[in-house]
């Protein structure tokens, strides 16, 4: 049904959706559990994204988990709704807790193979690209850092 919204309306309904749940966020101290996802392909690259709402950089697909979902399920469910991409081989990586917005956060950061081309949808992800890890595109955020580094910690 949303893809019926024109997708400029759709990324302006984003951007305030984004802004209204930092200040849920802030407001109630919590925030949803959700997971980030670090899919490779057969040569090794890495599979990152940018968002068309929210502050700029470049991300690890993901997002939040819903009720009744399994971490598993919800990572699969991302990085198809982002990219169009499957994944096989998925394993978790470890627990990021972490705030977001004023709020404790925890986030389950998978990895696993990905053979298909990543396409963004143009409304949620304004790009979807596959960078070798020695190359990664700038800005990269934070967090995505913060979970490269872990990944290459658990890899050594």
């Amino acid at each position: 049904m949303l893809h019926l919204i024109p997708a400029p309306l759709h990324r302006l309904a984003l951007k305030i959706g984004y802004k209204l749940q930092q200040r849920m966020r802030r407001t109630t101290g919590t925030a949803r559990d959700g997971v980030s996802v670090i899919g490779r392909d057969i040569e090794g690259q890495i599979l990152v994204v940018r968002h068309s709402y929210g502050p700029e950089g470049w991300y690890f697909p993901g997002g939040g988990i819903k009720s009744g979902e399994s971490p598993e399920d919800a990572a699969r469910r991302e990085l198809m709704e982002e990219t169009g991409c499957e994944i096989m081989g998925l394993k978790l990586v470890g627990l990021v807790e972490e705030e977001l917005s004023g709020a404790t956060h925890k986030a389950h950061l998978f990895e696993g193979v990905i053979e298909d081309m990543p396409k963004a949808d143009g409304r949620e992800i304004l790009e979807a690209r596959m960078f070798p890890t020695h190359s990664l595109p700038e800005p990269l955020a934070p967090t995505t850092r913060l979970r490269l580094k872990m990944w290459q910690a658990r890899k050594s």
